[in-house]
């Protein structure tokens, strides 16, 4: 019998894949989105060091109370702009994309034009 291997496994194997292509550095940190069914996350990362430099998600309340729904493509756009602006404050201004292995349409392409739009580059 043929075993299908699950989505959650699948994606796990491409983030991999990604993260043996390219590390956040000092300079140029890494921003890793994550999406859930009901959420969204997005963090700046310098890996030389391990540490997270700004953080945003669609669970904090100020955020949340911007948004009707947190799981749409709005709320995703939203929480581009609010990294962004974050991560401008820091001083950081380039950043390299981490997609976490999701294909990189809908919610995380919106996250992602947003926070171009907002001012970061990559």
């Amino acid at each position: 019998m043929v075993s299908k291997e699950s989505r959650q496994e699948i994606r796990v194997k491409k983030h991999m894949k990604i993260r043996n292509r390219f590390a956040g550095t000092a300079e140029r940190p890494r921003l890793a989105v994550f999406r859930s069914n009901n959420h969204m996350y997005a963090q700046i990362i310098d890996d030389t060091v391990g540490k997270t430099l700004v953080a945003a998600s669609t669970v904090e309340k100020d955020v949340k109370a911007e948004l009707k729904k947190t799981n749409d493509v709005e709320a995703a756009a939203y929480l581009g702009t609010v990294i962004a602006k974050r991560a401008i404050e820091k001083g950081i201004k380039t950043v390299v994309f981490d997609r976490g292995g999701f294909i990189y349409q809908g919610k995380v392409a919106a996250l992602a034009d947003a926070a171009r739009e907002a001012g970061l580059e990559f």
